[in-house]
């Protein structure tokens, strides 16, 4: 396969690495950022929760098991704006693969490069934390660019009112860059799913629902006024609430607690997470650079990361509301945190 040999990342500091590129040829900016997962690349590429970002695989063999068919995706395209590999595979072994990563980056135009100093550049990131960075091909140089700074839920949302299931019973799911699976694990609880835009005021809707879930999505948090806002309605009129990753960040600005931007984040399949007043610790999947720093009043912690002791989800006191920091629709392990959705239907009266 051919190869172009005048790729480069650069980093905000000036450090560069130089690279070949197997995907789009043309130049990005984004914040780049690492992820240590040993499987799920096409899950992870589609996750809106990485809009904007230049992805870096640590595991050293990407691409080695193709591309799998768009039902499978986590949403309609490749979200991050460029990935980093240390070793790309072109020659995929897999019965579901479709196609190669080569051919998918070239299709939908982001670039993807293959550089071997993956170590030290993870390094630098973990020590120095997540940095601004570009891809640069050829000549076509860019400025740096930190996606931060945009309302990235509004770029990754729903522009209309999707409804998926059957159920006799609606939840309202609020797409601030959900994840399909997402949809899929409450479809199969045997509701019927209503995704709505990420600003949308549900109070106005001329449908009835029974409970609502605030979905994962990318960026800063605080940057999702309206979202903020409406849940505190949402809340406020008593509605059960269940909000995953962003959504915990967002109940909990929404309830007047606050959140902070991590060092490097929590981006792969194997964060511990403890479940707090017991032995319990699960296995899961996050991607996020933000998390809760102060819980709001009549809530109290529900699980915490077993690593740094992060928040991972709170919980109110007596009340249907909660959120986890994770994702308990991927379920690494195979099963993990998928009782998550039961345990709040469950509270929501909407399981027996």
């Amino acid at each position: 396969m051919a190869k172009d040999k005048k790729t480069k990342l650069i980093l905000k500091d000036g450090t560069f690495f130089e690279g070949v590129n197997f995907g789009a040829c043309k130049s990005v900016a984004g914040e780049v950022v690492f992820a240590t997962g040993m499987v799920g690349y096409p899950e992870a590429l589609t996750d809106p929760s990485f809009r904007g970002q230049i992805l870096v695989m640590t595991y050293p063999i990407i691409g080695n098991y193709g591309v799998p068919k768009k039902e499978f995706w986590e949403s309609e395209k490749i979200q991050v704006a460029g990935l980093v590999v240390s070793n790309y595979i072109d020659t995929p072994s897999h019965h579901a693969s479709q196609t190669t990563l080569a051919k998918w980056f070239k299709k939908e135009g982001v670039p993807l490069i293959e550089i071997k100093d993956i170590r030290v550049l993870t390094q630098k990131l973990r020590d120095e934390g997540v940095s601004l960075g570009k891809i640069i091909f050829g000549k076509e140089d860019i400025k740096f660019e930190d996606p931060n700074l945009r309302n990235l839920v509004a770029e990754v949302s729903t522009k209309e009112i999707l409804f998926c299931g059957e159920g006799d019973k609606t939840i309202i799911l609020l797409d601030c860059g959900v994840k399909h699976n997402i949809i899929r694990r409450i479809v199969a609880r045997g509701f019927k799913v209503a995704v709505v835009p990420w600003d949308t005021d549900i109070l106005k809707l001329k449908f009835s629902f029974s409970a609502v879930v605030i979905s994962n999505g990318p960026g800063d948090p605080a940057k999702v006024k309206a979202t903020i806002q409406n849940v505190k309605k949402i809340i406020e009129k008593k509605i059960p609430t269940l909000g995953i990753c962003l959504g915990n960040q967002i109940l909990t600005l929404a309830l007047g607690g606050a959140t902070y931007k991590l060092k490097f984040g929590h981006r792969s399949q194997n964060q511990p997470v403890v479940e707090n007043g017991t032995q319990k610790c699960y296995l899961t999947t996050q991607n996020h650079g933000f998390a809760v720093k102060q819980i709001p009043d009549d809530f109290q912690e529900w699980f915490h990361n077993g690593n740094d002791n992060t928040n991972e989800g709170i919980i109110h006191k007596t009340l249907p509301f909660m959120s986890v920091q994770f994702h308990p629709e991927s379920s690494p392990g195979p099963l993990d945190t998928d009782w998550i959705f039961d345990y709040f239907f469950k509270k929501a009266g909407l399981l027996k």
